[in-house]
């Protein structure tokens, strides 16, 4: 068999394009598979197209290959299922973000031809990496996932049960809850719908409290997410969503581009010498949330280091805003730091260098 897994389980590890000998794209649907392939000699991509989608033809196509292959599929549903399945029968795996690929939405579009486009990409090295490893952390995102569409989930019942007292002149209050029920049980539609959200948000909290009891038995078992605790406003759900996003801090270069990871920075736009403002980058919208919320609690709560640190950036003259904004970096500098040394929380290890940038 010609299997020729990475020593390096990282899919972030540097390489040169070529260094390989075949460079394949798969377009991959639930009926179909096209693949596009490519070699050094090649000047333009050959492709092939199976009616069924089934791994083991394409397992058996990369067998019969010579040489080092390089392989990319762009982010699916499906994209981790093959990234595990195909990762021991090709040199490197890139699974790309489909969002920077624009020219696949350029010019007519079928299966071959979207395979061919993106092998050309692979060629040229312009695709975008999206994260996957084969680490068994890695699954702890399907956890966090299905918790984070539970409580989305039950906020908004919870809200639309809100909307229905209100439709009849009456404010949603827990306290009068009795009372509130004995005034809408006339209207025979609305206790309908009323009856039927009451019943959705008492299994929400009940399996809500089934998730947290399994999340906490997690950092409770897990050294590095445990450590995290230790960071003021930093709790069991924060915690396990950083480490569940990030697994392997080494594959950020630098605190900016973690920052840029999380939504804390922006980018400007520079073209000839003069700027046309700045932008954020596309970042992960939930590690911005943990890091700011939990700046906020830290800087409500006082008497803590991150409090501290806001404090002395008020003094210097930098406004609530800027200097919370410092403080959610702060907690994710140190989170990042934590989880790529393996070291306890230090709360003034890395203060003097948060103040000296600021």
């Amino acid at each position: 068999m010609n299997h020729q897994s990475l020593n390096k389980e990282s899919t972030h590890d540097k390489f040169n394009l070529s260094d390989f000998d075949h460079y394949v794209a798969i377009d991959w649907s639930q009926e179909n598979i096209a693949l596009a392939r490519s070699t050094r000699k090649d000047s333009k991509p050959k492709v092939v197209e199976w009616n069924e989608s089934k791994v083991e033809t394409v397992k058996e196509y990369f067998q019969k290959l010579r040489g080092s292959i390089i392989l990319t599929i762009e982010e699916t549903t499906t994209s981790h299922w093959l990234y595990v399945e195909l990762k021991e029968y090709v040199k490197r795996i890139i699974i790309c973000d489909p969002y920077h690929n624009r020219l696949l939405s350029d010019g007519p579009k079928t299966d071959k031809i979207d395979a061919k486009k993106l092998c050309n990409l692979l060629r040229a090295g312009i695709l975008k990496e999206v994260y996957h490893t084969c680490d068994t952390a890695y699954q702890l995102r399907q956890i966090l996932s299905t918790y984070t569409d539970l409580v989305k989930a039950g906020v908004r019942v919870q809200n639309q049960r809100s909307a229905v007292y209100r439709s009849l002149g009456e404010k949603y209050n827990k306290k009068n809850l009795s009372e509130m029920k004995v005034r809408i049980s006339d209207q025979v539609f609305a206790k309908f719908v009323s009856d039927w959200q009451d019943q959705t948000i008492d299994q929400y909290f009940e399996d809500k409290e089934t998730f947290e009891r399994r999340i906490h038995q997690i950092v409770k078992g897990n050294k590095k997410i445990k450590n995290l605790k230790d960071i003021p406003g930093i709790g069991d759900i924060f915690a396990f969503t950083i480490y569940a996003l990030v697994i392997q801090a080494e594959r950020f270069k630098s605190k900016g581009h973690y920052w840029s990871y999380c939504g804390l920075v922006w980018h400007e736009k520079l073209s000839g010498n003069r700027s046309y403002g700045k932008r954020k980058p596309r970042y992960n919208r939930q590690l911005k949330s943990v890091y700011k919320t939990a700046a906020r609690v830290a800087i409500r709560s006082g008497n803590n280091p991150v409090y501290e640190y806001y404090e002395t950036l008020e003094e210097k003259g930098l406004p609530h805003k800027q200097a919370s904004l410092m403080a959610a970096r702060y907690i994710a500098k140190v989170s990042w730091g934590m989880l790529k040394s393996g070291e306890k929380y230090d709360p003034y290890k890395w203060r003097k260098d948060e103040l000296d940038a600021a």
